[in-house]
């Protein structure tokens, strides 16, 4: 038997005819979510979207943002495969509504040039919808954090460690240098006894000009010898390339402890996600959101593997950018410092953060500790403590520790004048056995006065019936958030580089994750 073949195999058309329904809706199920995702997309204004776009796109914006959400709705992040879906899908077809396919790299472009610009826009957008519709209530918000691995290369670290060592060597190295020219050549440029860059700058300059009057000829290659001030001139040329080198992974690295080459935003950080079990450290990026009735209504992206710093730039990020205004927030006990609890109470906001002690406080071992300021009896109308043994500990003096980068807190020290013949001294004080010096020792606290106050408060709510609440709330809430994220939609790496790159990417996996709850909730209906 025959077969004809042929490249277009739309010539043959002997085994095609026309069938019936032309229109895709008939065979997509009414309970179908692709149709919730258009409806709610439909709903908001994308003037801001359009406005990103110097000319009108061939395919709607309203069409590009559905499908990229549908995607993530659907376990597809990678754009190959969401154009591979628009070809082959009768889903992806329906949402097209006609228009032509879009290549991969039109929909990398939608999402980096153009999604990322205004994601934050859209996202409270579709959260007011679901605060009209009464899906989430908007007075408790439960923050918590993840980490999730970034594009990069897991290998292209750079410590901050290293680079001050390096930098510190270098500096050593360029001193005697400086000194070993002014001795050969009688150049002088530095006066103050502190070398910067640009006067390693006037020293090449000076190195050169010289070289040029007493017309040295330089050589390169085996077997040619080099004059002394052309290895100079060598030398200092790697000295300035080393040097603005070691400058430029110092900007990069700001406050943090490291980066990564291929994606400056990222940050080595230990994860959870250890296969090999090892402890490695991965680029990764600290993805902090917002749960308000199991529905993601905020996303940040840190490079900070801590989640104590991240709450006030969350916060203000999330207080710019929506309309409604929280008045509880509830978080675990990485999120506790003294920063946090009065950035909160200026804020006219509810704190219900899990103290970091809250767990071993129980404790027996905890609680029959001498040497802890809880245990101790304070007498605030003198001002002073009482220990177990029965002695005072008086107010010494007071001084400011830095607690953050910009925020340092007040720390009152309080000591016993004579901690001689006590018997409960060795569990009292840190003991050494190196220490010689045991016996003379004192007892001092350092507190902080405003830090003890504010977690007392926020003790008695967090222990409260509501509290307690609200804290088995957060648990299930956000950690089933991140549960639906990792496991169910299969998100744990990121595609893209760059810190607007990476929240854009989260904001979609959120408002799919939004969308596929809605959508849930409705069929159940």
């Amino acid at each position: 038997m025959n077969y004809k073949t042929c490249i277009n195999y739309n010539i043959l058309k002997e085994n095609y005819q026309l069938k019936l329904p032309l229109e895709l809706d008939y065979l997509i199920p009414v309970d179908d979510s692709v149709r919730t995702v258009s409806r709610v997309i439909d709903s908001i204004d994308l003037y801001e979207l359009e406005k990103t776009y110097s000319r009108k796109s061939s395919i709607p914006v309203s069409t590009m943002l559905k499908i990229v959400i549908y995607a993530s709705m659907n376990r597809i992040y990678s754009s190959r495969d969401i154009e591979k879906a628009c070809k082959r899908d009768i889903n992806f077809m329906y949402l097209l509504g006609g228009a032509s396919v879009p290549d991969h790299s039109t929909i990398a472009r939608f999402r980096t040039n153009h999604f990322s610009i205004v994601s934050k826009e859209i996202m409270n957008k579709i959260n007011c919808i679901l605060l009209d519709v009464g899906e989430i209530n908007g007075e408790t918000l439960y923050i918590d954090g993840t980490k999730i691995e970034s594009a990069a290369n897991r290998y292209t670290f750079v410590w901050k460690k290293t680079v001050n060592k390096n930098f510190k060597k270098l500096m050593d190295k360029i001193s005697d240098f400086v000194k070993k020219c002014e001795e050969l050549f009688e150049i002088k440029v530095v006066y103050n006894n502190e070398i910067k860059i640009k006067h390693l700058k006037k020293l090449f300059k000076r190195l050169k000009k010289l070289s040029i009057d007493k017309e040295i000829e330089f050589v390169h290659g085996k077997g040619r010898r080099k004059t002394q001030i052309q290895k100079c001139i060598e030398t200092l040329s790697s000295y300035i390339d080393r040097l603005k080198t070691y400058n430029k992974h110092l900007m990069k690295l700001g406050n943090r402890n490291s980066y990564s080459k291929t994606d400056n935003d990222a940050t080595f950080m230990r994860m959870k996600e250890d296969h090999m079990k090892n402890g490695q450290l991965k680029p990764a990026y600290n993805l902090e959101i917002a749960v308000d009735s199991a529905y993601i209504t905020w996303v940040e992206i840190f490079s900070n593997p801590t989640d104590v710093g991240t709450l006030i730039p969350f916060l203000d990020s999330l207080d710019s950018n929506t309309t409604f205004k929280y008045k509880n927030i509830v978080a675990d006990a990485g999120y506790e410092s003294e920063e946090n609890y009065l950035y909160l109470k200026k804020k006219g906001k509810i704190s219900y953060i899990k103290t970091s002690n809250y767990e071993i406080r129980k404790t027996r071992k905890y609680k029959n500790d001498p040497g802890l300021a809880e245990n101790m009896i304070y007498v605030p109308e003198d001002d002073y403590y009482i220990c177990k043994d029965g002695r005072k500990l008086t107010f010494e003096k007071e001084y400011k520790r830095k607690a953050s980068f910009d925020y340092y807190k007040n720390i009152s020290v309080y000591s016993c004048n004579d901690c001689s013949h006590c018997e409960y001294k060795r569990s009292c004080i840190r003991y050494f056995k190196s220490d010689i010096n045991f016996d003379d020792r004192i007892k001092r606290l350092h507190i902080s006065k405003t830090f003890t106050s504010e977690r007392a408060e926020n003790i008695e709510r967090i222990t409260s019936e509501k509290g307690i609440e609200l804290r088995i709330n957060r648990s299930i809430q956000v950690e089933g958030a991140f549960a639906q994220i990792k496991n169910n939609m299969g998100f744990r790496r990121f595609l893209s580089k760059g810190k607007n790159n990476v929240l854009s990417e989260c904001i979609i996996v959120a408002l799919a994750h939004n969308i596929n709850k809605l959508h849930r909730k409705i069929a159940n209906l």
